[in-house]
C-alpha cells in the first residue's frame, strides 16, 4: 500500500456505493486495489502502461474507469459524498468555483468557439 492509496476509512465510505457484479469465468479483479490505480495514473498523470504491476492490469483499471463513467457510479460517488459534507457542515460552496473559460478550442473550431481573453469570475 502506497501512502496516496485509499485509506480504510475512505474505503468503509465508496466500497458501499460501487455496483456488485454478478458474473462467470475469471474472478474480478479487487474494486479498492483497482481504484487505488486508477487514482494513481489521474494523480501522475501516468499512461496506463506504465502503472505499477501492484495495482494490477492496467487494461482491467482503465475498462473499470471507463465502464463505471458510462454507468454513473462516479457521478453517484461524487453527489453522495458531497451530501454526507453538506449534512455535516463542511461544504463550503462560497469556497468553490467552476470556469471553463480556459479551455482552449480544438483545431478548426469555428472563430466564434475560440477563446479570446481569459475572463473573470463576473464575466
Amino acid at each position: 500500500m502506497r501512502d496516496t492509496d485509499l485509506t480504510n476509512w475512505q474505503w468503509a465510505h465508496i466500497e458501499p456505493l460501487l455496483p456488485r457484479e454478478n458474473r462467470l469465468g475469471r474472478p474480478r479483479a479487487e474494486d479498492r486495489r483497482t481504484i487505488n490505480g486508477i487514482l494513481w495514473v489521474l494523480r501522475t498523470g501516468a499512461r496506463w502502461k506504465d502503472l505499477p504491476p501492484d495495482y494490477g492490469s492496467p487494461v482491467t483499471c482503465w475498462r473499470r474507469l471507463k465502464c463505471w463513467q458510462e454507468r454513473g457510479v462516479w457521478t453517484r460517488i461524487l453527489r453522495v459524498l458531497l451530501g454526507q459534507l453538506h449534512k455535516r457542515g463542511r461544504l463550503k460552496l462560497s469556497h468553490s468555483y467552476l470556469d471553463g473559460s480556459f479551455a482552449p478550442a480544438k483545431r478548426g473550431a469555428p472563430e466564434s468557439a475560440r477563446p479570446r481573453k481569459a475572463r473573470g469570475p463576473n464575466g
